[in-house]
């Protein structure tokens, strides 16, 4: 009985299994196709591949992904109508932050040359060490992943040609996300001068923080999460911040509330300070002991799966000096001026303005910094600052959906004094949404 000639393709790999010959030998079989034999070899081979897959289909979990397959999808096809937008053929990403936004993708492994691509036809594929070969498959939705082998004189920029070879890139153009904090110097210039003379790069950094800084609802609940974790960190600093404990102590408690609290550890390290230290802006080594007489600076966050909530505020311990009640006056106008201005339509320059008129008229402009706050979201390490900064006459428009973490700074290096209020905020059409809450008279314990 005559049957159907194979006309599946062969999986890649699988090709040494078919028989060595220029036709069909079965008489009657016009076929020229060297994979036809009726489908006899090649039909035993898919039922054994099918079985094969069931079995790893059992043994591999599906990836532990916190959002749904629609909501990646979205997101792709935003991506995806940028690069088509500005002419691109397909996209390298260095940012981890843009990894986990598209697929998932969960690690810090990016401290080492990782990259993962995503083509014009939406196709995605993975560069990685071995070290990230099981949790890239756990945790993302990435169907192609490569690794490159650690060795010495090992260069992955000729793994990431070799794979982008492969994708069909060649002499195409081609966006690089030049600015991650995984694309050291080093590794930029051995991408560089590997896809020389093979295809056109661009910088392309933007695509994807673009279109990440307007947040989805699913994305708005996490980030709400968040700043709720940042309430619960408030009302244990308070509790904990008496004359005699250690900053360091502090700082312990705080982030007990915050990974209890289901949680996850923030992109930078808390600035906290207190006596001298209380008017740096930075995280510092050392241990510090709370006074008497003490203006304790916070400028902690919360994360919840990656998405971040910002806060600042000061504690004062013993009886606050005027400056400090003159200083607060005037960061609570400026932060409710900066509220009012964080709607659609304005710009984020408009914001800094509002900053300014207020510590303006307070005569505090000496004390104030050049930048007010900045967008925030999915963030790694280094830091959970995400752009635009909130610095004059900066021309991003806000929309509905954006999130910001607006921080009122004054920090007197002429009389030691500190004063500083900040929140993180939602932008709606309406009133923005502020998803923590910090208290608008000085606190002092």
């Amino acid at each position: 009985m005559a049957r159907v000639p194979w006309s599946q393709p062969v999986p890649r790999g699988f090709e040494f299994m078919l028989p060595s010959v220029s036709g069909c030998q079965i008489e009657g079989c016009v076929s020229e196709c060297r994979l036809c034999q009726h489908g006899l070899l090649l039909d035993r081979l898919a039922g054994w591949l099918a079985g094969w897959r069931a079995v790893a289909e059992r043994s591999i979990p599906m990836p532990v992904l916190h959002f749904p397959q629609t909501e990646y999808d979205r997101r792709r096809r935003a991506v995806l109508q940028s690069m088509d937008a500005q002419g691109l053929d397909g996209l390298v990403l260095f940012r981890q932050e843009s990894m986990y936004y598209l697929s998932g993708y969960d690690t810090s492994g990016y401290t080492m040359f990782q990259g993962m691509y995503l083509g014009a036809d939406g196709q995605m594929a993975l560069l990685t060490r071995t070290a990230d070969r099981i949790q890239s498959r756990k945790t993302s939705i990435i169907p192609d992943i490569r690794i490159w082998t650690d060795r010495d004189g090992a260069n992955p920029a000729d793994d990431l040609k070799g794979l982008l070879h492969e994708y069909g890139c060649a002499e195409k153009r081609i966006g690089v996300e030049y600015h991650a904090y995984g694309l050291t110097g080093q590794r930029a210039r051995m991408v560089d001068a590997a896809l020389e003379g093979f295809c056109e790069t661009v910088d392309a950094s933007d695509v994807v923080r673009l279109i990440r800084m307007v947040k989805s609802e699913s994305e708005l609940e996490f980030v709400r999460r968040a700043g709720l974790l940042c309430d619960g960190m408030l009302e244990v600093s308070i509790e904990k911040t008496r004359p005699g404990n250690q900053v360091k102590s502090v700082y312990g408690s705080m982030m007990q509330v915050l990974m209890a609290g289901g949680g996850d550890p923030t992109a930078s390290r808390w600035p906290m300070g207190a006596g001298e230290s209380a008017v740096f802006c930075r995280y510092h080594t050392g241990d510090e002991t709370i006074g008497p007489n003490d203006q304790v600076v916070f400028e902690p966050a919360a994360s919840y799966r990656h998405y971040h909530a910002c806060m600042m505020y000061n504690i004062i311990t013993g009886k606050p000096q005027p400056g400090h009640l003159a200083m607060n006056e005037a960061c609570v106008e400026a932060l409710e001026a900066c509220q009012s201005v964080l709607r659609p339509g304005h710009t984020v320059g408009d914001l800094y303005a509002a900053h300014s008129r207020a510590f303006d008229r307070a005569g505090l402009t000496g004390a104030a910094l050049a930048a007010c706050g900045y967008s925030v979201g999915i963030s790694y390490p280094p830091t959970w600052m995400d752009w635009p900064m909130v610095w004059a006459d900066n021309p991003q428009v806000l929309e509905a959906g954006m999130v910001f973490f607006l921080h009122m700074i004054l920090l007197d290096d002429q009389t030691g004094l500190s004063m500083c209020l900040g929140e993180t905020a939602i932008v709606t059409e309406g009133s923005c949404e502020r998803v923590n809450h910090m208290p608008r008279e000085v606190i002092q314990v």
